[in-house]
């Protein structure tokens, strides 16, 4: 079970954003060097983010900005608008089990009532993880 990477990548870019975007122009080819990843990766983030209301970008000129408080921004909206089935890649069964055998035939079913409390709790964390936390975690490793 893990984070993808586009989740990961957008909470960098957010993290970004609310510590220079007062100082400075944040652009998709500054968050690229800063993450790592192709300036149209980023500008694809930064849209979905837009979309979902979560960042501003100034036409023209550009220029990304948050759109609401940190605290009203949680770790499952920015998952969720990045990555629309991130909780169906965290808890997933395989695809193609064996209808030939018993516990291939049923093990969909053995786990279906499992991962759902497991995909309710997991929503539930993320939707109570803010990126007010978040932030404060990056300012305690300073």
């Amino acid at each position: 079970m893990h984070i993808t990477n586009k989740c990961s990548i957008a909470v960098h870019c957010l993290i970004f954003i609310n510590e220079y975007s007062k100082e400075i122009k944040v652009t998709s080819k500054l968050l690229a060097r800063s993450t790592g990843c192709n300036p149209v990766t980023i500008r694809n983030i930064i849209s979905s983010l837009k979309k979902e209301g979560i960042v501003d970008v100034k036409s023209g000129t550009g220029g990304t900005t948050l759109a609401v408080p940190l605290k009203d921004i949680s770790l499952y909206n920015i998952c969720s608008s990045v990555d629309p089935k991130s909780i169906d890649k965290m808890i997933g069964v395989h695809s193609k089990p064996s209808s030939l055998c018993p516990v291939g035939n049923n093990i969909r079913n053995v786990l279906d009532e499992t991962y759902n409390i497991l995909r309710e709790n997991l929503i539930s964390s993320m939707k109570s993880t803010t990126l007010e936390k978040i932030v404060s975690d990056y300012h305690a490793l300073l």
